[in-house]
């Protein structure tokens, strides 16, 4: 016989699933990533095809990473001292 669903389990899974989501390291994750596939749709418009996301993603940390990582620090410091 199976065992029944296990709800603490469960509900212990979710938790951790509220806490990756809401941790600073995964919101700069999908914030970066958002920028690449902006990178990706710009550079793409102007090949006039798909360059991919790996060819957009490798281009945009050459080019853009740093200066956007910069540009992050700064807009936090910046809300952080507002507060």
């Amino acid at each position: 016989m199976e065992k029944a669903f296990d709800m603490p389990a469960a509900r212990a899974e979710e938790d951790k699933s509220q806490f990756v989501k809401n941790s600073v390291l995964y919101k700069e994750f999908l914030a970066e990533r958002e920028e690449i596939l902006k990178h990706k749709w710009i550079e793409s418009e102007k090949a006039g095809k798909d360059i991919g996301f790996e060819k957009a993603l490798l281009d945009w940390i050459v080019k853009h990473r740093s200066h956007w990582r910069e540009r992050r620090m700064k807009e936090a410091r910046t809300e952080k001292a507002a507060s």
